[in-house]
């Protein structure tokens, strides 16, 4: 009886700690913090503004890092077994000369050739591809072979006749006549005419923002605002991107209205907000599309380098990696204009370029230029290290266009 009596109590007891306990955690709550919900962005922000917004801040891809050691990137396998002299003139976009160019690239091989007007004159496109054929040939590591062919006013190629029956029409007059589906379809129709004679790059869109027609750039830019002008650059890029083909948006960081650095020196006073609030928009779109390489302009921005052309100044350069998030090539315009030769001798101009950030230099006097940039090397002016990484961009924009496939 006692024992029954204990056994009784001991039950009784449980019983009243398990309503305790019940009635302290309820049932269905965790001892465990509650985790909070996800915000809700759609309420707070536009999709679209969120979107704009990573894209601008977020590279597209990732990409290697080009500034690590020799053996950690995946064109090292190619730069290991290069000489520098190899090297030096893998940096070098050289004018296809009028004479000799086989031989040339026989005894130098540079980045690649490219191609203006006389290259195409009273030649028919087989002409044309038996001729790129045997610079490639010619070639250990294959070739940029590069043309302008922006339509309207710069169109290197289809200008003759023997090539095709009319001009590509200014991107201006296709949006006016065909708006942006217009424009798609005649980015696609350059590239398939280019790509037929084994020219692997078109240096094109120009990104350039002008709407007033008294503008020394107006006739080849897009003639609309900074946002208009951002959606056609991201349509002519991601349609060249998909058919193959390599795309140089041009002239970073914007010509706006300023005159031609042919013939002169240009010294652009606007302030930064109307680059950051303008000019580099189209850019930005351009590179969130994937474009391959951006031309830097020779004129002089006074409010982010005074002192320097853009082409050879490291702030700009520096504006354009960090600020842009760019990790392509970045090409200067032509290092024999008339903006650079009153600065710098030929050769100092292209050491200048290496040191700068360039990663490809647009050469009308390439053995004078390789030269210097392979001395300056040899003198410890320009670090070997600037052109391995410079290097390696080059070899990485080759094999994305799918030209080193047999190279090991």
């Amino acid at each position: 009886m006692k024992r029954k009596t204990s056994l009784l109590c001991a039950l009784l007891l449980a019983i009243v700690s398990i309503g305790a306990f019940v009635f302290v955690f309820p049932a269905g709550q965790s001892t465990m913090p509650e985790k909070q919900p996800v915000q809700d962005t759609a309420q707070t922000q536009p999709t679209e503004e969120s979107e704009s917004t990573k894209q601008e801040t977020e590279p597209t891809t990732e990409s290697a890092d080009d500034t690590a050691p020799l053996g950690t990137h995946p064109m090292d396998g190619i730069i290991e077994k290069m000489t520098l002299e190899q090297k030096v003139a893998q940096m070098f976009w050289v004018r296809c000369p009028d004479t000799g160019a086989v031989e040339l690239i026989e005894q130098y091989n540079p980045a690649g050739y490219v191609l203006f007007a006389r290259d195409f004159e009273d030649k028919t496109r087989d002409a044309v591809a038996q001729t790129v054929q045997s610079y490639q040939d010619a070639a250990d590591i294959p070739l940029l072979i590069g043309t302008d062919e922006e339509g309207g006013t710069v169109v290197r190629a289809s200008r003759f006749k023997t090539l095709r029956s009319w001009p590509f029409e200014s991107p201006q007059e296709v949006y006016a006549q065909g708006g942006m589906e217009g424009i798609e379809a005649d980015t696609a129709e350059k590239d398939r005419f280019l790509l037929e004679m084994g020219i692997n790059v078109n240096l094109a869109p120009v990104a350039d923002v002008s709407t007033n027609a008294n503008d020394f750039m107006y006739a080849r830019t897009f003639g609309k605002n900074a946002a208009d002008t951002s959606d056609y650059v991201g349509v002519v890029v991601r349609t060249m991107k998909q058919d193959g083909i390599g795309s140089v948006l041009k002239h970073f960081p914007g010509y706006g209205s300023n005159g031609d650095t042919h013939t002169a020196l240009v010294t652009d006073t606007r302030p930064a907000s109307t680059f950051r609030e303008s000019d580099f928009l189209p850019f930005q779109a351009g590179i969130r599309q994937g474009t391959d390489a951006v031309l830097v302009s020779h004129n002089i921005i006074e409010t982010f380098d005074a002192n320097h052309p853009a082409s050879l100044s490291p702030t700009m350069h520096q504006i354009l990696r960090e600020e842009l998030g760019f990790d392509g090539v970045i090409v200067t315009d032509d290092l024999s204009m008339e903006a650079i030769t009153q600065t710098a001798g030929s050769g100092d101009a292209a050491v200048q370029a290496v040191q700068a950030g360039n990663d490809l230099l647009l050469s009308s006097d390439f053995v004078t230029q390789y030269q210097a940039v392979l001395d300056a090397v040899n003198a410890g002016t320009i670090d070997e290290d600037t052109i391995n990484s410079a290097v390696r961009r080059v070899l990485q924009w080759k094999s994305d266009l799918g030209l080193l496939e047999d190279v090991t």
